[in-house]
């Protein structure tokens, strides 16, 4: 019997390994198309620009309906529906635009839809790992996010073979090649044990929440946590092209690819040796790297200095995320649903105003990027802060 469970709750993680997978699918895919969509529909790019905004905002939207439905519906229904809607969207966006009277309509219906599924999948695959039987739920919330890292990395690289193959004018298979992906995965979240963290109808209201101070620190954590992230890696093509003066393909390689690579590394590695090390110490260490990442992307006049530190951000921001989750998990045991849906909200917030920062003082500058990304020294900054103010409060407890 124990054998068999424990073969059950591998499919459960495969599972969530999957969809956070899909999740990265969902997220990169669309990006690498941008310049087709200008080309094939001719879309301008200022509303492409649009397909990047209404994939966050869906999320957001999503975070914040989970905290309060999610309970509800129940989480096998969710997590289900969450592939289902992936499937439809991606197999959407190979067929809509050319369906619709304004191709960019049939693009932001299809993005609407798999976004649903991502921030469906963001909110509740955190909480399925936390409820599975483990010694070690530091450990295996960040191996459960290092799999959109290595997801980000096969969309780009997968992607970008596809395209010197077969001609970037099949994207339209491609799509519909990875929603098999999510479609395999609705088998497996049909058919796996699914637990809660929390027993049903007893986990903490979203007004409990917010009367909590540790969970406002954790708030601002996860908000910081992914301005730092997002902020360089959706700016770190931009930047290796300039710093370097590399291609457009090459740019995508050693700059989001890398980072996306170092990123996956660090969540391994916690994932594997977290047992052994002390989380809250980690995460100010990886603070205060982030902090030094940013500014030799932003001050350091040696261009290949400045592509490292881009890269290594990737590294120091890894575990910053799943690691908020896991202290608010072993902190506030009875946070529940709404507290996943909420943090995961604030880290979506952050990702969506960081690059937004970034970029608007980039373009104020006069297209330096590395005044933008100076300014984007401030989320790491803040972050260590908060880091330092949590780990104070948790001194605290332990005196009293």
């Amino acid at each position: 019997m124990d054998v068999n469970m424990v073969k059950n709750y591998r499919k459960t993680l495969l599972a969530c390994y999957l969809g956070f997978i899909t999740q990265a699918i969902s997220a990169n895919f669309a990006p690498l198309l941008f310049l087709k969509f200008h080309k094939e529909y001719g879309i301008p790019l200022g509303k492409i620009a649009l397909i990047s905004t209404v994939f966050f905002l869906t999320q957001l939207i999503v975070d914040v309906l989970c905290s309060y439905f999610a309970d509800r519906i129940g989480y096998r229904n969710c997590v289900v529906a969450s592939e289902l809607c992936a499937v439809a969207g991606l197999v959407g966006l190979a067929f809509l635009p050319g369906l619709t009277p304004d191709p960019l309509v049939g693009i932001l219906i299809s993005v609407v839809v798999y976004a649903i599924g991502s921030g469906l999948i963001e909110v509740l695959g955190s909480p399925i790992v936390e409820a599975c039987p483990s010694d070690h739920k530091e450990a295996a919330m960040s191996l459960l996010h290092s799999f959109y890292c290595w997801g980000s990395v096969g969309v780009i690289l997968l992607s970008t073979l596809f395209f010197a193959v077969f001609g970037i004018e099949n994207w339209k298979w491609l799509a519909c090649i990875w929603a098999i992906v999510p479609l395999y995965n609705v088998y497996n979240f049909a058919t796996c044990p699914i637990e809660r963290p929390v027993e049903e109808g007893k986990g903490m209201k979203v007004s409990g929440l917010l009367r909590t101070p540790l969970f406002w620190v954790a708030i601002v954590l996860m908000v910081c946590a992914g301005a730092s992230e997002l902020s360089m890696a959706q700016w770190a093509s931009a930047y290796t092209e300039s710093a370097l003066g590399l291609s457009k393909a090459m740019g995508d390689l050693a700059g989001p690819c890398l980072f996306a690579v170092t990123m996956g590394i660090s969540r391994v590695i916690f994932g594997k040796y977290g047992d052994r090390l002390d989380l809250m110490k980690c995460m100010v260490g990886s603070g205060c790297l982030c902090l030094l990442c940013y500014v030799a992307a932003s001050l350091l006049e040696n261009p290949i200095l400045g592509l490292i530190g881009c890269v290594m951000c990737g590294f120091s921001v890894g575990i910053l995320w799943p690691g908020t989750i896991s202290i608010c998990s072993g902190r506030l045991p009875g946070g529940g649903t709404a507290m996943f849906a909420l943090l995961a909200m604030a880290g979506d917030l952050g990702g969506a105003f960081g690059p937004s920062l970034v970029g608007n003082i980039t373009q104020a500058a006069g297209n330096d990027l590395r005044r933008g990304m100076l300014v984007g020294c401030v989320f790491p900054l803040v972050l260590a802060a908060a880091l330092l103010v949590m780990k104070r409060m948790r001194g605290r407890e332990k005196l009293g």
